[in-house]
């Protein structure tokens, strides 16, 4: 065999000399041009899973109790792709329930009742160009057995909520909200 320049080595010196038939080429080139589309699909979905997620960040958050006692938090997130995300409103809540008599007034007796525990709630919202601006409520704890004898109604005289926590569990980003309280009715 004659000395064949370095620039003929591999397939088509193999052609030339019969290594690699048309049958094999031609199933080389198949396979190769089948396989590209997948490998782009492949790295785009990594691209967009890694681009939805790696901005998450709450811009504003805000708590307030409603009148019913409930605690409600506000909060706008952005750096979100536009698919739906999950959150989760967990807080430690204290609730001071009273009987108040026809006169509007507490008696003096010990007819009140405080109330500890932990409230939470969750929801799922969809994300508008890559943003989230909603709320959650949640609370207050229930007075439970406590009950007012007769001619007096049980009222909620004073909530508090702390430890108050917002999770956005699509993205694992939380915030923490300053404590809250408001009274009702002074005893």
């Amino acid at each position: 065999m004659s000395q064949v320049p370095w620039r003929f080595v591999g397939t088509d010196l193999l052609r030339r000399s019969g290594g690699i038939t048309s049958e094999v080429q031609t199933s080389m080139r198949r396979l190769r041009f089948s396989l590209l589309p997948l490998v782009a699909l492949i790295a785009l979905s990594f691209t967009a899973a890694f681009a939805s997620t790696s901005g998450a960040h709450f811009m504003s958050t805000s708590d307030s109790v409603n009148n019913d006692g409930a605690l409600v938090v506000n909060w706008d997130e952005a750096g979100l792709g536009n698919e739906n995300i999950d959150y989760t409103l967990t807080a430690d809540a204290t609730a001071v329930y009273v009987c108040i008599n026809g006169g509007n007034n507490h008696p003096k007796a010990a007819n009140k009742e405080t109330v500890q525990g932990q409230v939470s709630t969750g929801g799922s919202f969809q994300a508008k160009n890559g943003r989230v601006q909603a709320s959650l409520t949640t609370g207050p704890l229930s007075a439970g057995s406590f009950s007012c004898p007769s001619g007096q109604r049980l009222v909620l005289a004073s909530v508090s909520y702390t430890n108050i926590v917002l999770t956005d569990t699509t993205n694992d980003v939380s915030a923490t909200l300053p404590d809250v309280s408001r009274i009702f009715f002074a005893v």
